[in-house]
């Protein structure tokens, strides 16, 4: 990726690892201010058909992540804090996290995670503050 604001067609592209791949997560929305993506509920649930806590941490912390380095493209945002409050269960479709920075300095950065089900209900709130350090290319 180059250090300019990449769209989300980018990121769908060449914006994600393996893991966020393999979870079907997309990028709706991304600038230094808001992060939207979405994720499918249904390969991601645990064994009771139900959204995995799991795949709600992997979301919070992508995007929580993609946040720190569109805010200083020059360094890796790396998770170093993450929390999730479940508040709802999600069985179907698609749910989405919408983050906002709470703090963006310039070696932390902490972010607020909304994840609504297709009908704008809360399901998770979670907040990820990551580490921005240098990067060594």
């Amino acid at each position: 990726m180059s250090d300019e604001e990449p769209t989300p067609e980018e990121l769908n592209e060449r914006g994600r690892g393996p893991l966020m791949s393999s979870m079907g997560i997309e990028w709706v929305e991304a600038s230094p201010t808001r992060i939207v993506a979405r994720m499918p509920v249904a390969p991601n649930s645990q064994p009771w058909g139900m959204l995995h806590g799991g795949a709600s941490g992997v979301l919070v912390e992508s995007i929580a992540s993609l946040g720190g380095y569109l805010a200083d493209p020059t360094k890796l945002a790396l998770g170093v804090e993450l929390k999730v409050n479940h508040l709802k269960s999600a069985s179907s479709g698609w749910v989405t996290g919408t983050g906002k920075p709470l703090h963006s300095g310039s070696t932390l950065a902490v972010w607020a995670v909304e994840i609504t089900d297709e009908e704008g209900r809360m399901t998770a709130f979670g907040t990820c503050t990551v580490a921005l350090r240098e990067r060594r290319d």
